[in-house]
């Protein structure tokens, strides 16, 4: 899971300073018994951005619970630039329920945009996209590009793996030319206006998408059958 050297310092509230205050206040007594509940969390309330069904849960808990029924793609994000999308990224892989999560660079990266949904998802770093292609080898995991540059095929009319790693580039470059060596093909974002891409953020989110629309059981939030 995602891990920091500020996680020992860090609040129980962990949405602390990110937005208007949301969720419940102190539970009425008396208390479930349920492991998977925080007494801090009953006692003072539940503030974290997470949905009603996990509220008052640890995050331990709420980690297992979604281990269960993790889709099967995984996200990869260049990170080169400290680039701020990284963070919308990484909370659109959470509410998509992606596998895990793949910081390509540079080890830190930009937290704020992700709303804390981070601390609820496998967060792996790889040095390069060299480390990530290895890996993904190993796991015979295809590797599926996003970019608006030539050669690229539509995501409209192209079916993507059950199995793959989305890999998305920086704001402005794009993926770079190792990502493109190393992906199994590279899909692009059809678009109709002016301007020459769509933010980073928005263009992961609809690729994510279109892998939900063709294997998520929507309506149970549940992987379809294989």
């Amino acid at each position: 899971m995602s891990t920091s050297q500020d996680d020992a310092a860090e609040p129980l509230q962990y949405d602390d300073g990110f937005g208007p205050e949301v969720g419940v206040g102190p539970h009425t007594r008396p208390w479930p018994e349920d492991p998977r509940y925080d007494a801090e969390l009953l006692a003072q309330g539940d503030r974290r951005n997470v949905v009603d069904e996990y509220r008052y849960w640890t995050r331990e808990a709420i980690v297992a619970d979604l281990d269960t029924r993790r889709h099967d793609f995984h996200v990869a994000v260049e990170n080169w630039q400290h680039d701020f999308n990284i963070g919308s990224v990484v909370r659109t892989a959470n509410a998509f329920l992606a596998k895990e999560v793949h910081i390509v660079g540079r080890r830190r990266w930009n937290r704020r945009g992700a709303m804390v949904t981070d601390r609820y998802q496998h967060v792996r770093h790889h040095l390069d996209v060299a480390a990530l292609a290895a890996w993904a080898a190993a796991e015979d995991l295809p590797i599926i590009g996003i970019d608006n540059l030539p050669g690229a095929v539509p995501l409209e009319t192209t079916e993507l793996p059950r199995r793959c790693v989305l890999l998305f580039g920086q704001e402005g470059p794009g993926l770079t030319d190792e990502a493109w060596k190393h992906a199994a093909a590279v899909c692009s974002i059809a678009q109709f206006g002016s301007t020459r891409s769509i933010n980073a953020g928005a263009a992961a989110a609809i690729a994510m998408h279109a892998w939900i629309q063709r294997y998520a059981q929507v309506g149970t939030e549940q992987p379809r059958p294989e």
